[in-house]
C-alpha cells in the first residue's frame, strides 16, 4: 500500500513537472499586416473609389437636371412644372436608392472577404500549433487579453512570416499557370 501511495505521489510529481508548450499571437497584427489581407483590402478600396466616382458623376448629372429645371421653371405651364418636379423627385429617390444599395453590396462583400481571411488566419495558426507540439497558443487582440506574456513566448513574427511566404509561394505557382492560359487564349485569338 505504501509502495502504491509512492508511486501514485510520483506521478503526480512528474506530471506537475511536465512543462506545457505555450505562446501567444497579436492577432490584430498577423490579420492587418498579411499580404492577403492587404491585398483585398486594396482591392475593396479601390472598388470603393470607382463606385464613389461614379455615383458623383450621376449626382452631378442629376444636379445639372435640377438646374435646367430652375432655369426654366418661370416659362413653364403649372401642369408642366408639376411633372417635370414630380420626375426630378423620382429620378433623386430612384439615385439613392442606387447608391445605397450599391455602398451596401460592396460593404456585404468586402465583410465576407475579410470574414474568410481572418477564419483562414485561424484556422492556419491553429494548425501550427498543432504542427510545431503547443498545448496552448493564445490571441493578444485589441481588448488586451493577454496583460503579460515574455517576449520569447510572441511568436507574431513567426506566423505572419510563415502565412506571408505560403501566399507568396502559391501567388508564383498560379502566376505562370494564368500567364499560360493567356498566352494560350492569345494564339487561338491570333490563329483565327
Amino acid at each position: 500500500m505504501k509502495n502504491l501511495l509512492m508511486i501514485a505521489l510520483a506521478v503526480v510529481t512528474l506530471q506537475s513537472c511536465k512543462q506545457e508548450k505555450t505562446a501567444y499571437v497579436n492577432n490584430t497584427k498577423v490579420v492587418s499586416d498579411y499580404k492577403e489581407m492587404k491585398d483585398a483590402e486594396t482591392k475593396w478600396t479601390k472598388k470603393n473609389d470607382e463606385l464613389r466616382s461614379e455615383l458623383q458623376q450621376k449626382a452631378m448629372a442629376f444636379q445639372k437636371e435640377v438646374q435646367d429645371f430652375e432655369a426654366k421653371r418661370t416659362s413653364l405651364s403649372k401642369k408642366k412644372l408639376e411633372e417635370l418636379a414630380t420626375e426630378l423627385q423620382g429620378k433623386q429617390q430612384k439615385l439613392q436608392r442606387e447608391q445605397q444599395m450599391r455602398v451596401q453590396e460592396i460593404q456585404q462583400q468586402s465583410g465576407a472577404e475579410i470574414d474568410t481571411i481572418v477564419e483562414k488566419v485561424k484556422k492556419y495558426i491553429r494548425k501550427y500549433g498543432e504542427d510545431h507540439g503547443y498545448t496552448y497558443i493564445y490571441g493578444d487582440t485589441e481588448t488586451s487579453n493577454i496583460l503579460y506574456g515574455k517576449k520569447e513566448l510572441d511568436i507574431t513574427e513567426e506566423i505572419l512570416s510563415a502565412m506571408n511566404k505560403e501566399i507568396a509561394s502559391t501567388n508564383t505557382t498560379e502566376e505562370p499557370a494564368k500567364e499560360h492560359k493567356e498566352d494560350a487564349a492569345k494564339e487561338t485569338t491570333e490563329a483565327k
